[in-house]
């Protein structure tokens, strides 16, 4: 199938975008990489009337560290996955981030896919939407009136539904500068490589952040954290039980089935024997 007609707009800034999302009056769909929005426009799951086309935008193209703000590092929305796999910007190198991102989907898609546009996909299976809420991570969201910041735990309300409303769009991603002595990892399981997940795991550790936490993905909505679990690991220094891993996962997901469980409990598992690893960068 073809997708139906649509006016292709491609604006100059981003007061632009958000002055063509507002005039769209909920008939414009904002375009990062396309690599989701493209098939369903294909496929006419999606009807727009326009689509804004946001990628080659400067200012959501740019990653800076932000100290004044206490150790944060502004990722904008349009940055793709194959840059972040790449290492082209300096304060993502050599942390959970690029390691992530070699794993999305197959290099074509990573050339052209966003991090912003994942996001704000949310794909209960995508890879970002995990790894933004095991970081602790803000979303910042922009409209015409301005701009606000969003927990990453607060964003995705279920599958492929945020809290981004009528005449917003992510603009950025806010993740900590994690300390020297952070650990992490990150485990899932694709039928094969580069397609979504079945089941999957992050999990972040760092104590001059004051951070714990292990998220499962690949759920029937958002990720859900084992709060239990972190602390466990966090007081202990060492990877939990098997019995103690199925205990959170069962606690957390009673409505999966034995085998989803049983894969989710792989995927924790995996996650924190990297966490326990030789010693990683952040």
């Amino acid at each position: 199938m073809k997708a139906a007609k649509f006016d292709y707009l491609r604006p100059a800034t981003l007061q632009e975008a958000l002055r063509l999302l507002a005039e769209g009056q909920g008939q414009a769909k904002i375009m990062g990489g396309g690599q989701s929005l493209g098939p369903m426009l294909n496929l006419r799951l999606a009807r727009p009337k326009q689509v804004i086309d946001i990628a080659g935008l400067a200012e959501l193209r740019e990653v800076r560290e932000v100290p004044e703000e206490g150790g944060w590092i502004r990722i904008g929305a349009a940055v793709t996955h194959a840059e972040i796999e790449d290492g082209v910007h300096a304060p993502l190198r050599g942390g959970l981030l690029q390691s992530v991102a070699g794993g999305i989907a197959y290099r074509a898609i990573r050339n052209r896919g966003t991090l912003g546009g994942s996001l704000a996909h949310a794909d209960p299976a995508a890879d970002w939407v995990l790894t933004a809420v095991a970081l602790g991570a803000q979303i910042e969201i922009a409209a015409q009136a301005g701009t606000r910041r969003v927990p990453a735990d607060r964003f995705m309300h279920g599958a492929y539904t945020t809290v981004l409303a009528e005449g917003e769009l992510l603009a950025a991603l806010w993740v900590p500068r994690l300390g020297s002595d952070a650990r992490w990892g990150y485990a899932k399981f694709c039928r094969k490589t580069g397609e979504f997940a079945e089941a999957s795991c992050a999990a972040v550790f760092d104590v001059e952040r004051k951070l714990a936490r292990i998220v499962l993905g690949a759920l029937d909505g958002a990720p859900q954290a084992l709060p239990t679990l972190a602390a466990q690991v966090a007081r202990g220094g060492e990877a939990p039980a098997r019995g103690a891993v199925e205990a959170a996962v069962s606690a957390a997901v009673p409505s999966q089935d034995a085998i989803d469980r049983k894969l989710l409990v792989a995927a924790v598992e995996r996650c924190l024997a990297q966490v326990f690893m030789a010693e990683q960068v952040q």
